[in-house]
C-alpha cells in the first residue's frame, strides 16, 4: 500500500504503517550515524540534555556528501542501520518513533520498536543522489566537529521508503525474505 506522512509522526499514524507499505515523508527529520548516536546516548545516560526533542520524530541514518554549488546537500544514501543498534533502544524509551536506513535490525530493536510503538524505514542503498532532491533544506544543529556524521535537521518533501518492521514485531527480512528461494 503507498502512503503519504508528514514528520513528526503520531502514534495513530505509526500504528498504521505495516511491513511492505511505501511510504513518502513530508516534513521534518533529523540525521545520525554512529558517532552521533554514541554522543546522544551518552548524554540520555548522564541525564544530559540532547541536541532536539526526539519525541515522535525520525532519524535518518546517513552522512550526505558535500553540496555542488545550488544544491541543498550532496548524495544522502542511507548507511548500515545495525550499527546504531546498541544504542537504538535508548533512544526509542525517549520517544523517537522512526529510523530510516539500510539493513536488518536487531531482535532488541525489534522488541523495543514494539513496545515504543516505532517504525523501521528502508531507503534504497545507492540511490543517494535520487534520494538528496527530495531533501528541501539540510542544517547542522549538532556535532560538527563530526562532519558527514554531524546532525542535521532535514525538510524533507515526498522522500520514498518501505516499511521493513513495524510495530507489531514484523520484519521484513524474517517474514518475507526468509522464504525466498536464491540458490
Amino acid at each position: 500500500m503507498v502512503k503519504y506522512i508528514t514528520a513528526p509522526i503520531s502514534d495513530s499514524v505509526a500504528d498504521g504503517l505495516h511491513v511492505g507499505d511505501f511510504v513518502y515523508i513530508t516534513g521534518t527529520i533529523y540525521t545520525a550515524r554512529d558517532a552521533a548516536h554514541k554522543r546522544l546516548y551518552e548524554a540520555l545516560q548522564e541525564d544530559r540534555e540532547i541536541p532536539f526533542d526526539l519525541k515522535n520524530n525520525i532519524i535518518y541514518y546517513m552522512g550526505p556528501s558535500p553540496a555542488r554549488e545550488g544544491q541543498v546537500i550532496g548524495s544522502a544514501g542511507p548507511t548500515t542501520s545495525s550499527r546504531m543498534d546498541k544504542y537504538t533502544p535508548a533512544l526509542l524509551e525517549k520517544g523517537l518513533k522512526g529510523m530510516i536506513g539500510k539493513g536488518r535490525r536487531s531482535s532488541e530493536v525489534i522488541k523495543s520498536m514494539s513496545k515504543n510503538n516505532a517504525v523501521y524505514f528502508a531507503a534504497i542503498g545507492g540511490a543517494g543522489a535520487l534520494l538528496s532532491k527530495c531533501i528541501k533544506k539540510a542544517e547542522i544543529i549538532a556535532y560538527e566537529d563530526l562532519g558527514t556524521e554531524a546532525v542535521r535537521k532535514l525538510e524533507v518533501e515526498n522522500f520514498p521508503v518501505i516499511v521493513v518492521a513495524d510495530n507489531k514485531k514484523n520484519n521484513l527480512y524474517d517474514n518475507v525474505l526468509s522464504g525466498a528461494d536464491c540458490e
